[in-house]
């Protein structure tokens, strides 16, 4: 699932910041990492299901692993956990109303953070 209109995609931030609001919302910088791209995980778990809402970025200045680096952020995903194959995103997963609500809510916080240290910092 993915969650259009949440304005996420229109930013350009500092790597290092964006590491510190994302890990303030409980999202983890996850294993997925490299020179180019940063993922960040929340991880969800209902019952005997789990669920992942990730937010990927690109680098568009430096390698991510510089304190300095900056990424464009994309459109964030909602997907459902499957032992061992992985997380699928396809639309027609079936994801509680609780996830997709707290999913929509961690976006929105996220988005005001992000808006509101580029309103402070020159990126």
């Amino acid at each position: 699932m993915k969650f259009e209109n949440t304005n996420l995609e229109q930013h350009v931030i500092n790597t290092s910041l964006l590491t510190e609001i994302m890990e303030e919302l409980g999202f983890v910088l996850a294993g997925q990492w490299d020179y180019e791209r940063v993922t960040y995980d929340y991880k969800f778990e209902v019952r005997d299901e789990v669920f992942y809402l990730r937010v990927q970025a690109y680098s568009v200045e430096g390698s991510t692993d510089s304190s300095s680096s900056k990424v464009q952020l994309l459109t964030p995903i909602l997907g459902k956990h499957y032992y061992p194959h992985g997380v699928e995103y396809g639309e027609d997963e079936v994801i509680p109303t609780s996830v997709v609500e707290r999913s929509n809510e961690l976006l929105k916080k996220a988005q005001e953070q992000i808006e509101l240290v580029s309103k402070f910092i020159i990126l």
